[in-house]
Formats: structure tokens, C-alpha cells, sequence
């Protein structure tokens, strides 16, 4: 590769050098931030024989170059000047693209997108358990009440249903810490102690705060409020942050075994002051302030107020100040009945709506599962999977429904509605409207049907143009990087390896079987041998892991389970040490240990990548023992590295072994495809059966 040659060309078709706004390299990428991605001549990349695809990915454009090359054609563009940054601060150019709104919501969207499927079970295990208990639903009585024998099981399901929204902070500290790149596991700690038991639970801070049954600790003169945060979601994110910079901070100033023992301790020691002193009391204030305000205006306003709660009660749920409202209503219910609720319940079906509507028109099967889900879920009155699942990420959903629930809002306000009790703020909502108060049940409805319909057809509208010729993210990932089949392995997708394979062993020219022996052979060593129909020396290549191996299609990165880099397959470690598979010399060492690159003496070239994203480690947890050039034999420990620490860090393990020169070396599509039904190797023993040109 002329790798001055391919960094011009690429800087032509990104834009140029002044459309670069920062750079960075990994072990096969290219990872650029772009000032102006409208600039980027696609066909261009996809046309060069030198490239192995692209994609775009939490707003960084990747070029897949390959190992070996990347850094070099990397070191040509970073000499034209172009801004050099780590991996770490990459992700923060990347982050600070756009304006403070589109930073925030990508932010929560990150944020929320891991705890999806919790958010969606608890949604609709809550659902059901509603339909349970509701009384006047299906007569007088609730359905537990008629039929006694399912009190136990409707308990349970209200147990397990309960459980992500009440430790909703537990989790979303977990995942908040990471994003920020701090220690998930202190996160979560933190957010442990703000839901323990031993505070005022966080649905009830509101009305202790005004009755006066607030308990506060006494530090050196300070009276601190001894307040949970159950169910809240901005307090712990800024926490999260909080802490992510401590713990930064620390590692940075503190080494060695002073900072294994003090970091996390000061950092959760700091945290927690500042969890209770500097973040809790404002963000009740806040919440006490914001319900007043909104009675203040419904009540001056009118329909107007009505419209503007609705259109602003799902961004204050996403915040978690809602939690305040609950001590508002229980005066209103005694004098006369809660709007609040009413509208909750518009602001609840327009999110369902849209979710429905994102459904119906996506062509992503994870976002349409996760939509379909999510949208009944929404109409009996539990919003976070649509707003944090599906609505909240694609943005224009949740706007839309914002605007639906504003004219659900209004409605409310011109029909007179009112609740006179709590309950499931949705569909189910009209058995705690007050019937002869205003329109009653009727106008509830109305208002509830027509906010549905308003979200819907402009969601449906709308997904149908954004959603037109549009596959899933990952799906438009793989399909970038298989997009021209020169830059695909032996000329073809993985699938089509497989595929291929099958044929060239079934039969030869003459009709006999091929390859037989081969495929014997590597059955015997535990792996699914394919063999080319084709005559060529057969090479053998040794487990680089002990651990389960796994179909190179089955791990989490796109450019390594498309096959862009080469056919291979991947091991999960159940052991830190990576082994050489082969006798040869190493090729590419990087320092930071996480991946390492081969020429074998038969002329395979060999990548190995521990693990995924784990170059952002800068080292940590690694311990290179070899250097670029050493001559090594099958067996010797080239990585040692510890997958505990690893894996605590949040990166997953899934070490592929990918060869990137196949195309030129390896017959046809004779590399062994499968892994064994037990999955289970060990290091050193037969791996992948390698038929040579």
C-alpha cells in the first residue's frame, strides 16, 4: 500500500484537511470528527481498493484501513497537519458537536440505551399488574378481588414490575458513569446509597418537606436532608458526572497503590457530600417550585396553561422533577380534583403513539421490537421505554408527541377534566376521572383519542420519509463495509464464505467428495472444518485464547463480524494470556497491548484484537510481551492482560483472530467457517483449518 497515496485521497474525499475538525487511529480505523459531513465523497471511499468500508458511528466517521497501514497513513495525514488527539478526547470533539439540546439528548440517549429491555419488561409487567387491580375495569371489583387465587401472582409481578423504576437511579448510574467514562461500579454504589432505605423515600420528599416530617443529619452545623431519590433520573446523571471527573482527577494525580486504595475512596467520599449538600436540596426546591408554578398557571391561564403542562410534561419527566407533583395533587384531590393527572395522561399516549407509529415504519428489527413493545406499555401509563427507548433517541418522535399532548393539554382544560384519585395515567387513567365533573369520562376520552390520533398520523408521516430506503444502524454498518466486493475477503461476505464453502466441499469436477480428510481432521480438533475443492497446502493455525470460541458473526463489532478485515473467528478468554497461533514474526505491536499483528512463516498475515473499544484503556489492564519484529513461535505469550478489570471497565472481551491478507492467500473459501458445539478451546490446539493459494 502506497500509504501516502491513500492518505491524499482520503483527505480529498472527507472534505479536506479543513474539514477535519480532530483525528484519531485505533488498530484497523481511521476515526475521524467532521466539521461538515455533507462534504464526504462517499462513492469515492467506497471505489478505493485500498479501503475496506466505512461507517459512522456516535459522530465519528471510521475508515476501515487495516492493521499495520492505519497508523501509517494516519502519520501522513497527521503531518498535513491534521489535529491529533487520543481516543478519549475524540469522543469528547465528538460529543461536542451541535448545540447544548442535541448534546444533551444524544447524552441521555446513550445513557438510556443499554437499560432498554429492563425498562421495557418493568413497563409491561406493570401494565398487566394495573389491569389486575383496577377496579370498575371489568365490574365493581378489581380482578384479584373477584378471583382471590391470583392475589399472589398479581403481588409478584407487581414486585418485579416495580423494581427498575424504584432503583431506576441504581441503574442509570451504572450506565451514566460509563458513558462519562468514569468506574460504572462506583456509580452505581453512589446511586445505591441515594435510594437506601434509611432516607425518605423519594416519592414521599415532597410531602415531608411540607408537613415537616423531613429527618436531617447534623454536619458540624449543617442540617443536611436525609432525602432518597427513587424514581428520579437527572440528580443521578449529574452525580455520574460528577464522580466520571473526580475519578479522573484522581487517577491522574494519585499512582500506583496510593491510587488503587484513595481514588475510589475520595471519590465516593467527595461525591457523596456534594450528593446531598449540592444536588438533592436544589433539585426538590426546583421540583416544589415547578409544581407551584404550574398550578399558579392553570389556574391564571386556563386552556392556555393546559396547553403549555402538556407540552412540557415529558421533558420534565425525563428530568424526574414529577416526582414533586404528587404532594400538589393530594391538595387538589381534596379540593375538587387534579388536571395533573389528566394531562399526565395525554403527554403518557402521545408518547405511545409516536412509539406505535416508529413501529409501523422502521426498518430496524431491534428499534421496531423495541417500539412495539414500548408503545402499549404507553397507553396504559409507563412512558420510559418510549421516551428513553425509542422517542428521546430518534428525537423527532418525542417532539411530535409534545406537541400532540399540548392539544391533549388544551382539551383537558376547555372539557373540564378532573381526577379525583391517583392511578395509570393513560387508557386506563378514565376509572380515576372524576364522571360528572366538566365532559368527565367522555371528554377524557375524546381528549385521549384525538391525542393519539394527532401523534400517530404526524409520526407516521414523518417516519415514513425518515425511515424511507432505510436499513438498521448495524445493518448499514456491515452493509458499508461489504458494500464493493473488492474490499470483502476471498471476494464475497462472510455469509457468502459459507455459503461458498458448502458448494466447493460437497462436490469436485468429477463428482466426488473433496476435501474430506481435511474436514475430518478439523472436526477431530473440535472445530467444523471447510475445505476448498481445489488442491493447496493445508495450514493449521492454533487457539490464540483459552475460552469459548465463537463465529466471527456473532461479536459485538460490525467491522470484524462483517468480515471487512479478513474471515476468521473469535474466542471469549476464560484466561489473560494471548498465545501466538502460528510461527512467525510479529508484525504490529501496539503499546497499548490490546491488539497485535502477525506474518506467519507459511505467509498468513494475522490480526488479533482483545476485546472491543478497549484501545480508550490507553494500556491499562495490558502487559505487551512482545515488540514489532520479534520472531515468535506457536504457543508463546504475546499479551498478558486482565479480563476481570476489563471487563469491569465495561468493554466486552470477544477476542477475534481475523487473517487480513485472505484475499490473496487463502484458496477460495477454505477457511474453517464454524467452531465446535461445546465452543469450549484451548489455547494452542487446532483452531482454523487455512487452505493456501
Amino acid at each position: 500500500m502506497d500509504h501516502k497515496s491513500v492518505a491524499e485521497r482520503v483527505l480529498t474525499n472527507v472534505g479536506g484537511l479543513d474539514n477535519i475538525q480532530a483525528g484519531a487511529h485505533c488498530a484497523t480505523r481511521l476515526r475521524l470528527v467532521l466539521k461538515d459531513e455533507g462534504l464526504i465523497n462517499q462513492a469515492g471511499l467506497d471505489d478505493d481498493d485500498d479501503l475496506k468500508g466505512t461507517f459512522n458511528n456516535s459522530g465519528q466517521f471510521q475508515i476501515i484501513v487495516g492493521p499495520g497501514d492505519v497508523d501509517e497513513v494516519y502519520k501522513v495525514m497527521a503531518a498535513r497537519g491534521m489535529k491529533q488527539v487520543s481516543k478519549d478526547e475524540l469522543k469528547s470533539v465528538a460529543a461536542s458537536k451541535g448545540n447544548i439540546l442535541t448534546r444533551f439528548i444524544k447524552v441521555i440517549s446513550d445513557i438510556f440505551l443499554p437499560l432498554i429491555p429492563v425498562l421495557v419488561g418493568g413497563g409491561l409487567l406493570m401494565a398487566i399488574n394495573n389491569v389486575l387491580v383496577a377496579k370498575d375495569l371489568f365490574g365493581p371489583q378489581s380482578l384479584v378481588e373477584m378471583y382471590p387465587a391470583w392475589t399472589g401472582f398479581s403481588e409478584i409481578v407487581n414486585l418485579i414490575s416495580a423494581a427498575p423504576f424504584a432503583f431506576l437511579p441504581v441503574l442509570v448510574g451504572y450506565s451514566a458513569t460509563k458513558v462519562f467514562g468514569g468506574n460504572p461500579y462506583l456509580g452505581m454504589t453512589m446511586a445505591a446509597a441515594m435510594v437506601s432505605p434509611a432516607l425518605v423515600n423519594g416519592y414521599g420528599v415532597a410531602a415531608a418537606l411540607q408537613d415537616g416530617t423531613m429527618t436531617y443529619w447534623d454536619v458540624f452545623g449543617l442540617q443536611v436532608q436525609q432525602a432518597g431519590y427513587q424514581g428520579t433520573v437527572l440528580p443521578i446523571i449529574l452525580v455520574a458526572f460528577i464522580l466520571s471527573h473526580l475519578e479522573k482527577f484522581f487517577h491522574k494525580v494519585l499512582k500506583g497503590v496510593v491510587d488503587f486504595i484513595f481514588t475510589p475512596t475520595l471519590t465516593l467520599l467527595i461525591t457523596g457530600f456534594l450528593t446531598f449538600l449540592l444536588v438533592g436540596p436544589p433539585m426538590f426546591k426546583l421540583g416544589t417550585m415547578l409544581g407551584d408554578g404550574i398550578n399558579w398557571l392553570y389556574n391564571t391561564a386556563g386552556p392556555l396553561g393546559g396547553l403549555i403542562f402538556g407540552l412540557f410534561y415529558s421533558p420534565i419527566v425525563i428530568t424526574g422533577l414529577h416526582q414533586s407533583f404528587p404532594a400538589i395533587e393530594l391538595q387538589l384531590f381534596t379540593q375538587g380534583g387534579s388536571f395533573i393527572f389528566a394531562i399526565a395522561s395525554m403527554a403518557n399516549v402521545a408518547q405511545g403513539a409516536a412509539a406505535l407509529a416508529v413501529f409501523l415504519t422502521t426498518k430496524d428489527k431491534k428499534l421496531k421490537g423495541v417500539a412495539g413493545a414500548s408503545a402499549p406499555s404507553a397507553f396504559l401509563g409507563i412512558t420510559e421505554p418510549a421516551i428513553f427507548g425509542v422517542n428521546l433517541r430518534l428525537r423527532w418522535p418525542f417532539f411530535v408527541a409534545m406537541g400532540a399532548a399540548a392539544v391533549g393539554g388544551l382539551l383537558v382544560a376547555l372539557f373540564g377534566i378532573k381526577a379525583s384519585a391517583p392511578g395509570a395515567a393513560g387508557y386506563l387513567g378514565f376509572l380515576s376521572i372524576i364522571p360528572n365533573t366538566g365532559w368527565g369520562w367522555g371528554g377524557f376520552f375524546i381528549a385521549l383519542v384525538t391525542t393519539t390520533l394527532l401523534s400517530f398520523i404526524a409520526s407516521f408521516i414523518m417516519g415514513k420519509r425518515k425511515f424511507a430506503g432505510q436499513a438498521s444502524e448495524k445493518d448499514a454498518e456491515v452493509a458499508a463495509l461489504n458494500a464493493a466486493p473488492a474490499h470483502t475477503p476471498a471476494g464475497g461476505s462472510v455469509a457468502a464464505h459459507t455459503e461458498a464453502a458448502s458448494s466447493e466441499r460437497a462436490t469436485t469436477e468429477n463428482g466426488a467428495t473433496a476435501g474430506a480428510g481435511v474436514a475430518t481432521a478439523a472436526v477431530a480438533t473440535g472445530v467444523v472444518g471447510v475445505a476448498s475443492a481445489t488442491s493447496g497446502e493445508v495450514v493449521e493455525l492454533g487457539a490464540h485464547l483459552n475460552g469459548k470460541a465463537l463465529e466471527l458473526s456473532q461479536v459485538s463489532d460490525p467491522t470484524f463480524a462483517s468480515g471487512a478485515l479478513g474471515p476468521g473467528a473469535a474466542i471469549e478468554p476464560t484466561e489473560g494470556k494471548l498465545y501466538a497461533p502460528a510461527d512467525g514474526k510479529v508484525t504490529v505491536a501496539f503499546p497499548t497491548g490490546h491488539a497485535v499483528g502477525m506474518r506467519t512463516e507459511t505467509g498468513l498475515d494475522l490480526l488479533m484484537h482483545i476485546g472491543f473499544d478497549t484501545v480508550e484503556l490507553d494500556g491499562k489492564h495490558f502487559d505487551l510481551k512482545v515488540a514489532k519484529g520479534d520472531t515468535v513461535k506457536r504457543g508463546d505469550v504475546l499479551v498478558e492482560f486482565d479480563p476481570q478489570a476489563i471487563a469491569a471497565e465495561g468493554y466486552p472481551l470477544a477476542t477475534p483472530l481475523v487473517i487480513t491478507n485472505a484475499k490473496k492467500a487463502v484458496q477460495g473459501s477454505s477457511l474453517t467457517a464454524g467452531v465446535a458445539h461445546n465452543g469450549n478451546v484451548v489455547a494452542g490446539s487446532d483452531f482454523l483449518s487455512v487452505t493456501k493459494k
